[in-house]
Formats: structure tokens, sequence, C-alpha cells
């Protein structure tokens, strides 16, 4: 797995690529709330996630309850096909703010 993190104002702005699976779920998590410290809304980009298990899942719902909890805005961005998939098959889907890609969601500002 990859991890690229960026400031995109008012947003930060997560890309994660490759595998999300048990072995590098605690970095990906680490880094959702590492940037969540920071006290801006985040965006985590999955257009490049080509499998994400049930604790990659566990990381990023991890990260959505944090930021609820700071009154902080939290979405993601154009999950790639396997991460949509496992999204849908927990019922995620309704629960986290999904965008059809990165760049839509910066233009709203």
């Amino acid at each position: 797995m990859n991890i690229e993190t960026r400031d995109s104002p008012p947003f930060r702005v997560i890309l994660l690529s490759g595998d999300v699976d048990l072995h590098s779920s605690p970095q990906a998590r680490q880094s959702i709330l590492d940037s969540l410290k920071t006290g801006k809304p985040l965006l985590v980009d999955l257009s490049g996630v080509s499998y994400m298990d049930s604790s990659g899942v566990a990381s990023l719902v991890e990260g959505y309850q944090t930021a609820r909890k700071q009154g902080l805005e939290f979405g993601l961005a154009a999950p790639a096909g396997p991460a949509m998939s496992v999204l849908k098959l927990a019922r995620l889907d309704k629960v986290f703010p999904i965008h059809a890609s990165l760049e839509e969601r910066l233009a709203r500002g």
C-alpha cells in the first residue's frame, strides 16, 4: 500500500493505493487519525485501491467516527471497484459520504 497526504484547502487529502489489508491498514488508520488532528476536513481518495479487507474498512469507520466527534467533514472519493464492493457489502455506501471523484468534491469547496 502507498499513502500520499496533501493539503487542498480547505481539505486534507489522503490518497491510498494498492492493497489495504491486515498488514497495511494500521498505517492507513494512523495516517487518517493524524490528518484529523490538523482540524481540517478529510477526504480519502480510494481510486487506487486494488484490494480492501475488513481491517481497511475498520480504519475508515474509525476515521469517520473521529471526524464526526470533532465536527469535521469526512468523505471518500472515487472508490475503485474492489473498495466499493466491500463498502457495499458492509452497507457502508449508505453511511459514508462518497464522491464520484476527488476533483468533483474539491471543486465544490
